[in-house]
């Protein structure tokens, strides 16, 4: 295993992701949109714990949160641990599987998703500033949330404000998740302890 790049990777996806969370909590807390406006609770709980903490803090937080997430999920999705693809494309295609699966009309039953709005967005029938981007952001979510009662110590509940401070590109080749696919291969994936040095090498 090559702890270099994975020192790289992880200094990389620190700064990118303090970036994108950082720029989308600015965003969220300048913004009135309808679509903001359905989540109202969620924005209210992301004042409260700036208002308790800081931005910063909450920015280092929650991108500590979702590089935990999205790097645990590439693990699983490599060694066939997850039931589909959740942040991994399935052979001959770009967009992870369970997007592409969600697109036929195949979402998993015991998903915790709202499916039909997950349809109207991929069909166009459901007005967003990205539609593709939003359903994704749906299907990820739930199947974080669907994890934590098997593995509770490492995908716990994803707060509101979590979820409203998710990057708002995760299929194009710039995102961070096609980094860490790049960097966490099936091959660097066999090895149990890239999760650890990831770790390290993040709070470094």
């Amino acid at each position: 295993m090559d702890t270099k790049a994975l020192e790289r990777f992880a200094r990389t996806a620190r700064r990118q992701l303090h970036e994108q969370v950082g720029a989308k909590l600015e965003r969220v807390l300048r913004t009135d949109s309808a679509e903001l406006r359905e989540q109202a609770a969620a924005l209210e709980m992301l004042k409260e714990e700036i208002k308790e903490h800081s931005k910063s803090a909450v920015v280092e937080r929650v991108a500590y949160t979702w590089f935990n997430r999205f790097c645990a999920l590439r693990f699983m999705d490599a060694n066939r641990y997850t039931p589909i693809g959740v942040v991994s494309p399935a052979a001959g295609f770009t967009q992870p599987e369970i997007m592409q699966e969600a697109k036929q009309g195949h979402i998993d039953d015991d998903l915790p998703v709202d499916r039909q709005r997950v349809a109207d967005l991929l069909g166009g029938r459901l007005p967003a500033r990205d539609a593709q981007q939003e359903a994704y952001r749906l299907l990820l979510v739930a199947s974080c949330n669907s994890l934590h009662a098997p593995m509770p110590y490492l995908f716990e509940p994803i707060a509101d404000y979590t979820e409203l401070l998710l990057p708002d590109d995760l299929l194009s080749e710039a995102s961070i998740l096609h980094a860490v696919r790049e960097t966490l291969t099936t091959d660097v994936c066999q090895d149990e302890e890239v999760i650890g040095w990831l770790y390290q090498f993040y709070i470094a």
